[in-house]
């Protein structure tokens, strides 16, 4: 069927009804009978020995070539396949032409090829491990034979080693787990990378983009942030530097306050006050509590309980060092009146992201290196 259609779209006769084999049918399927099946691989081989071949796999089908697409746009789905598009161009040229371009159908058959080798083996169908090779063409290649010398008389021949010993297994196993962590570690320290040398404005600062905040109430807090223990060895300092919060009300003439303030403080301050909650910056997640509270008793200037504050008409900029403890952020207007209508943004300098950066990208290629090795020489052996 999938000859037939988009997995290859290799012939006009339609696909008989029949699960028996067509003779005359222009493809086929063989599987060999396995006669022997190790009863340690069947319960590892499917879900995680072949975790290399399906991430080549996913490429060639599809679903795994969405890092190639808008990954930040949490609206996009799988992407297709590369043989589905390979296909569908040649369907063009066909329609256009009356002609399958040659290098396209070879290079197709050879990846569903590819895919049916890996759906074979994770089928626990075989325990020949599906080789990295792109066999492309109509016909299966039928390989050769490599016979091994005879043994020199009088001498003893070395035991051979063949197949998935208990050793190649776990070698096989630990090179997968690695390449998926170097994967990771590589994504992160590309992300890294491409955040500080392109996403830091003038001052030095990494800047969210600016988000809008009405209530009606008297307050737009943050949600509570927790910045650790002060006996932690790595302090909030020196992760995110300096932090930076800017805020400017919508009414040019009328006076913003910024502060931050401990969790407990803030707490006390803002008890049974109406105010905004935003529990999210990303979507703009927020929360209303004490819908129905009163007024706060002084103007927030005068609380006395801010570890970094700014105030005034147009944008305010506060910026800080942040330290151990529980902390949140307050926008008000600055005599304490309800009706908040504020734009923001909030930025860090983050120093230490280059090294950061380098750091992942070094692990990452080690461990890549470590997983091509581990992956490889296995393969090659048991192969052989």
């Amino acid at each position: 069927m999938a000859f037939y259609a988009y997995g290859a779209l290799g012939t006009d006769r339609y696909p008989p009804f029949t699960l028996s084999d067509v003779p005359d049918y222009p493809a086929h399927l063989d599987v060999e009978y396995p006669r022997h099946l190790s009863r340690g691989l069947v319960l590892v081989k499917w879900w995680l020995l072949a975790i290399p071949h399906y991430l080549v796999v996913g490429i060639f089908v599809g679903g795994g070539t969405w890092a190639l697409w808008q990954t930040t746009d949490s609206r996009a789905g799988a992407a297709p396949g590369l043989i589905g598009l390979l296909v569908l161009i040649a369907a063009v040229v066909l329609a256009v032409t009356g002609r399958y371009p040659q290098q396209i159908f070879d290079f197709v058959l050879g990846m569903n090829r590819w895919v049916l080798r890996v759906a074979a083996y994770a089928g626990l169908m075989t325990d020949e491990y599906p080789p990295f090779r792109l066999d492309m063409g109509g016909h299966e290649p039928t390989g050769t034979v490599t016979v091994p010398p005879p043994p020199v008389l009088g001498s003893a021949a070395p035991p051979a080693r063949r197949g998935w010993t208990g050793g190649r297994v776990v070698a096989l196993v630990i090179g997968s787990v690695f390449g998926l962590m170097s994967l990771g570690l590589l994504g992160a320290g590309g992300v890294a990378a491409w955040a500080t040398s392109t996403q830091r404005d003038a001052a030095g600062f990494m800047t969210s983009s600016t988000r809008t905040f009405a209530t009606s109430s008297y307050a737009v807090t943050s949600d509570a942030i927790n910045l650790g223990r002060s006996t932690d060895w790595l302090t909030p300092g020196d992760v995110l530097g300096t932090l930076r919060i800017r805020a400017k009300s919508v009414t040019p003439s009328s006076g913003v306050f910024v502060g931050v303030g401990p969790r407990s403080a803030v707490d006390a301050y803002l008890a049974g006050v109406s105010h905004l909650v935003v529990t999210n910056w990303v979507t703009g997640d927020t929360r209303t509590r004490h819908a129905a509270g009163a007024a706060p008793a002084v103007a927030p200037a005068a609380a006395g309980i801010w570890s970094a504050r700014a105030s005034g008409t147009g944008t305010q900029t506060l910026t800080w060092r942040p330290t151990a403890g529980q902390w949140v952020v307050v926008v008000m207007n600055r005599d304490a009146s309800a009706g908040v209508s504020v734009t923001a943004d909030a930025g860090a300098t983050i120093p230490d992201l280059d090294w950061i950066a380098a750091g992942l990208l070094a692990a990452g290629v080690v461990l890549l290196l470590a997983a091509v090795f581990l992956i490889a020489v296995p393969v090659r052996r048991a192969s052989r």
